[in-house]
């Protein structure tokens, strides 16, 4: 779902698509739209490559985490910040990791 102040919706994705169809040029319509002209052809070619299907807002959640914390250090990191009442800069010596693991 696109936040309130988005400068496109699907519906502007969708008039975007439908301007250049039309055969006005890229650049001319994101100037229209406030949008940049990289914008523009991103969804272009996101339209052209998938269809109406395209034009849906994605998750940018990444699709895999490879250097994720694992879950026993998580569980060790918590009952260390409950049982010691101790922030991440004291904790990270303390478990030999970085302050901003211990605070994520």
């Amino acid at each position: 779902m696109s936040h309130r102040n988005a400068r496109l919706t699907v519906h502007g994705r969708r008039l975007l698509v439908d301007r250049v169809c039309s055969g006005r040029p890229v650049a001319h319509v994101a100037a229209e739209m406030g949008i940049s002209r990289p914008t523009a052809h991103k969804w272009l070619r996101r339209w052209r490559s998938e269809g109406e299907s395209g034009l849906i807002d994605r998750s940018s959640r990444p699709h895999r985490t490879p250097h994720r914390t694992s879950a026993a250090t998580e569980a060790r990191i918590c009952r260390l910040r409950q049982d010691r009442k101790l922030g991440p800069a004291r904790l990270g010596p303390v478990l030999g990791m970085p302050a901003s693991t211990v605070h994520r």
